[in-house]
């Protein structure tokens, strides 16, 4: 290889492959030490972070005996039935281990205490025969099963639609209004010289410090006197605010050269327009991690919700979900079905969004 080859390849190095990067090794073919440590710590925030949401959307598509079974088992299975002559309805199939070590097929008819009255399928005509428990494993296999969301839509009928209407409603009219109204604040606290800026932005991160619940009776009690109880208004109005998104866009707003804006003015632009045309586009990478943030937060409210909404044509989702849980049983197969189905607008909101996060994150702390 010649000096002007090395001299290109310093100049234009070769981009990596994504396999590459992810397999590639810290000493070269031979992996390192830290190689090991690496793709262990990666390996085990991967199962912590992704192994409850797994076990949650399998879970959806057990039967509600099995969500019962102890000790629950990782993938969904039924046990398996047989129409034995004689009995209206299929029987369970069981594995029955003999005194002589065989193990013969079974139908479970009933079972009382220890023991159960099973017959054999192929010869009903045998009569019954008394097992001991310990001694029968069903036969079971694996199998997925929509029953459980069938249900879901035929309980709830048309009100379900309806709890996703309210928490759309929220969701999107509040991150819209938090985009504006962060931004704004952000604009003139990045690039504005006044008296007190600085006082302003320690009092908006101080609030950082005060726990939500901590001004729930205050809020609650604004909402009343504004008549916005029961109101999916009382939920968006009193959060449309929020100090992490005001912090996060002004940081990146910083970057944003302040002889752009001055050349703008310069031009005869108002204020306004140097706002809505210059700095929102520009702030787009932050601005999509406001969203993100704000999304997550609205969509997931119990909270507020709960003292604010107290008409169950104004639920939300959060708030339907807890009413699958009453004084006297837990409907685990609605639950669940209902929960991941309530997790999926978030996926795909991250899924769209999630090219903006580390570049607008990265960048709020340049300057």
């Amino acid at each position: 290889m010649t000096d002007l080859d090395d001299i290109r390849i310093a100049r234009n190095p070769p981009t990596p492959s994504l396999l590459g990067l992810i397999f590639g090794k810290r000493g070269g073919r031979k992996a390192d030490w830290t190689d090991y440590l690496t793709y262990g710590y990666l390996l085990l925030g991967l199962v912590i972070m992704f192994a409850p949401v797994l076990w949650l959307v399998i879970s959806s598509f057990k039967t509600p005996a099995n969500l019962q079974d102890f000790p629950p088992t990782l993938l969904p299975v039924t046990t398996e039935t047989v129409s034995v002559e004689g009995f209206d309805e299929p029987l369970p199939l069981y594995d029955v281990r003999t005194e002589d070590g065989e193990t013969i097929r079974l139908a479970q008819i009933r079972r009382v205490g220890l023991n159960a009255q099973m017959i054999d399928p192929a010869n009903p005509g045998a009569g019954r025969i008394v097992v001991k428990v310990a001694n029968a494993e069903p036969v079971r296999k694996i199998r997925f099963t929509i029953n459980n969301y069938v249900n879901l839509l035929t309980t709830a009928g048309a009100d379900i639609w309806r709890y996703v209407y309210n928490s759309l409603f929220i969701t999107v009219v509040a991150t819209a209004i938090t985009l504006v109204m962060n931004s704004m604040a952000a604009f003139a606290l990045s690039k504005y010289r006044f008296r007190g800026s600085t006082a302003a932005l320690t009092a908006i991160l101080a609030t950082l410090m005060i726990p939500a619940t901590v001004v729930l009776v205050p809020v609650y009690l604004i909402v009343a006197q504004l008549g916005l109880v029961g109101s999916l208004w009382g939920v968006i109005l009193p959060t449309v605010a929020t100090p992490t998104g005001v912090f996060l866009l002004r940081q990146y707003m910083l970057t944003i050269p302040d002889e752009l804006l001055e050349a703008a003015r310069m031009d005869h632009a108002s204020e306004w327009r140097i706002f809505w045309r210059i700095v929102l586009p520009l702030s787009s990478p932050a601005l999509a991690v406001v969203a993100i943030f704000s999304i997550l937060s609205r969509w997931n409210d119990f909270l507020l919700p709960l003292i604010v909404l107290n008409n169950r044509e104004s639920f939300t989702l959060q708030l339907a979900l807890a009413s699958f849980q009453t004084e006297f049983e837990i409907r685990y197969d609605l639950l669940l079905a209902m929960t991941t189905l309530t997790a999926l607008p978030l996926a795909f909101a991250f899924i769209f969004l999630q090219r903006y996060i580390t570049s607008g994150i990265a960048s709020t702390g340049i300057k």
